[in-house]
């Protein structure tokens, strides 16, 4: 004998709530138990829950929450009502067990009939009080939910949820106007395709929706023959969908009546006073949403807009180069802002790539970021150098931002800016910076190095400011990223601590010199790394910082093919004679390029050769000093050569110094440290060297 047999013959009932689908399914004792014939059947939650007290509904969602938080029995007594909601049928017992997680879950149980009152006096105790708690509770919760919707669509799905005390609808419909016609916003508990006869009908046709837009008044169908009765000309478009009782109620917004709200019922409705307060407060909601969500998506359609006219694409594909870029907004409402990126062709055969950021996350930054873009553009077209690009559109920035009034909103901007000319021929990079976060460098084994630059003020602050041009080789395998200071910055990082995360994510790829970097997925990388859930794990220093935008350039040399070589690992630093503390920086960077060198000492002898070799230059001589540093072979018996030009014809000399002397121990350092060294004169200038052994023992400092 069945399990369902058994049950049926104690007047019990067996039902199975499944989470997942939100369907709950009786079988026939289970049914007849909840006013249902009795017949095994599958309905929706919102179905089941017209079939109980809405306060008994109410405390059930916690005791099944509950047990499955812990594992135990749910065990509940409900009022089962009748059809109108009005009357209490019977008590039921449910005694059920639910099975998986506690967001997807199954409860299994039983349903048996209790005696709560005198015989006979169940089904004719009305429901007051507790009806009216319980509708101010859902309204309440409807409320904060349709609140909370930020789209169309979202706002359609929160209605659709909507479980009324009582008289629960199983169908849905939002109608809204343009011009004369009446269009379909969305619906539910429809079959694709059921909308399509009301889709979009003139504003005078003979239908309930129709004339509630009309006339903005509700219009309550109760039973199909009102419904007949009243609109005889749609009643066969109705008819098919087998409900019994329809509400039409009108979406006003500060006066206008927007569109309409059906609301279809498969059990009647009488409509009583409370009901339609229920459904007009409902519908009043919903106006609000849909008003709401509206505007917020035109304001976010208008802004992509944008966003797509002033993000050009990269355009073709350059010969032996690839390159990928990523713009994220990040900042304020906005999805558009100051930051920017470009790829320009040049009439020599070479290509430029430009990043910058206008000051502001607002309209006006936008504005100014087209306007510079295309200036920028126009100089780069015309075939002037770096320097000349950005003198000329630093100028063009301070002419259209200069005139202005204390307190109006176009007071001067700056921006900053990067520009790279690029030769794919043999990879060289001419840059030029305008108060812009330096460049960085993956090399092929994943050594990253911030190439210093020269630079000079951001754009818009001086008319007449000069910006010195760095040029550096982009090696076979390397990759060059640029970037805004919103990729560095954002999650609370200053300029330090905000590298040291971005160098973690490029140095992540397989180090390997054979194999193809994937572009595309390490720009993916970077974003998430500081926009996605990823960030919530590396929160700066400085926590409370504002976010900004992000903009990001890769530009990848394709890598030789493989032959079995050793990989080459090489800088080039330049040091003017204006700008001395870029020593610190140029010991900073030897150290990154030698940051897996075997003997740590060694190192530390480069670091002080280099010191003293720069230093040098400064102090004798009137010219800069360009430190190249270059690291050949396989790990473990590479060989690091360095070597310091300057325009000085004076060679040095080795000197014996005192014991209190502050100079001349730089050659005796070089002699005493490096395995190999020299001074080579040059057609103009010298060059002094020397050579680093990873696999040799250090020299010793003993005899200095």
């Amino acid at each position: 004998m069945r399990t369902e047999d058994v049950l049926a013959a104690i007047d019990t009932g067996l039902w199975r709530w499944n989470n997942a689908s939100g369907t709950v399914t009786f079988d026939a004792e289970a049914a007849r138990l909840v006013g249902l014939p009795a017949d095994e059947v599958t309905l929706t939650e919102s179905a089941v829950r017209a079939r109980f007290h809405p306060v008994d509904w109410n405390e059930i969602q916690g005791i099944v929450q509950l047990a499955v938080t812990e594992g135990t029995v749910a065990e509940a007594r409900l009022r089962v009502m009748s059809e109108d909601g009005r009357h209490v049928l019977r008590t039921v017992r449910s005694r059920s067990k639910p099975f998986g997680g506690e967001s997807d879950y199954q409860l299994i149980g039983t349903i048996q009939e209790v005696a709560e009152s005198a015989p006979g006096t169940a089904a004719r105790t009305p429901v007051t009080g507790d009806w009216r708690r319980s509708r101010e509770a859902f309204l309440l919760d409807a409320g904060r939910a349709l609140a909370e919707a930020r789209s169309t669509a979202e706002v359609l799905r929160v209605a659709a949820s909507l479980s009324m005390p009582g008289f629960s609808p199983d169908g849905l419909a939002v109608f809204g106007v343009a011009g004369d016609r009446l269009t379909t916003i969305g619906h539910h508990g429809h079959k694709p395709g059921d909308e399509d006869p009301f889709r979009d009908m003139p504003l005078d046709t003979d239908y309930p929706a129709a004339e509630v837009v009309r006339t903005g008044r509700a219009i309550y169908l109760p039973t199909p023959e009102e419904y007949r009765t009243r609109f005889p000309a749609t009643w066969p478009l109705a008819e098919g969908f087998g409900r019994r009782s329809w509400a039409f109620v009108p979406l006003v917004v500060a006066g206008r009546t927007m569109g309409a709200w059906m609301a279809g019922f498969a059990h009647p409705v009488a409509f009583t006073p409370d009901e339609r307060s229920v459904l007009t407060t409902v519908a009043r909601m919903l106006a609000q949403a849909l008003a709401r969500a509206g505007v917020e998506e035109s304001e976010r359609e208008l802004s992509e807009g944008l966003q797509r006219s002033m993000m050009p694409t990269l355009g073709p594909d350059i010969p032996g180069m690839k390159v990928a870029a990523r713009y994220v907004p990040t900042g304020g409402g906005l999805q558009v802002g100051g930051d920017w990126y470009d790829m320009i062709p040049l009439p020599s055969g070479r290509f430029a790539l430009v990043i910058g950021d206008v000051q502001g996350h607002d309209v006006r930054a936008a504005g100014l970021m087209g306007q510079l873009r295309i200036a920028l553009r126009a100089y780069a077209s015309e075939g002037h150098r770096p320097d000349a690009v950005l003198s000329r559109a630093s100028r063009f920035l301070h002419g259209i931002t200069d005139t202005y009034a204390p307190d109006d909103h176009s007071s001067p901007r700056f921006a900053t800016c990067l520009y790279l000319e690029v030769d794919p021929v043999d990879g060289t990079v001419e840059l030029a910076r305008a108060g812009h976060p330096e460049p960085a460098v993956r090399m092929p084994d994943g050594t990253v190095l911030v190439r210093t630059t020269a630079g000079g003020l951001p754009l818009g602050i001086d008319a007449d400011t000069d910006y010195p041009t760095t040029r550096l080789a982009l090696e076979p395998g390397e990759t060059l990223m640029v970037c805004t200071d919103g990729l560095i910055e954002t999650g609370g990082h200053d300029l330090d601590s905000g590298w040291a995360r971005i160098r973690t994510i490029l140095e992540s790829p397989e180090a390997d010199p054979s194999a193809k970097l994937d572009l595309e997925r390490l720009a993916d990388d970077l974003v998430q790394a500081v926009h996605g859930p990823p960030s919530h794990h590396t929160t700066g220093p400085l926590s409370d910082r504002r976010e900004d935008d992000i903009a990001v350039l890769l530009l990848s040399r394709e890598a030789a093919r493989a032959d079995g070589t050793s990989s080459v690992r090489s800088t080039a630093v330049t040091v003017a004679q204006a700008e001395p503390e870029r020593i610190a920086g140029t010991r900073r960077q030897l150290r990154e390029l030698l940051h897996d060198w075997a003997d740590e000492d060694q190192v530390d002898s480069a670091v002080l050769m280099v010191s003293e070799m720069v230093t040098n230059v400064l102090v004798h001589t009137d010219g800069d000093a360009l430190l190249t540093a270059r690291a050949t072979g396989p790990v473990g018996s590479r060989t690091l050569h360095v070597e310091v030009t300057d325009v000085s014809d004076e060679l040095p000399h080795k000197r014996r110094p005192g014991e209190m002397a502050s100079s001349g121990r730089g050659l005796l350092l070089m002699e005493m440290l490096a395995h190999k060294w020299g001074v080579d004169p040059r057609g103009e200038g010298k060059s002094i060297w020397f050579d680093l052994y990873e696999d040799a023992p250090p020299a010793s400092y003993e005899d200095f």
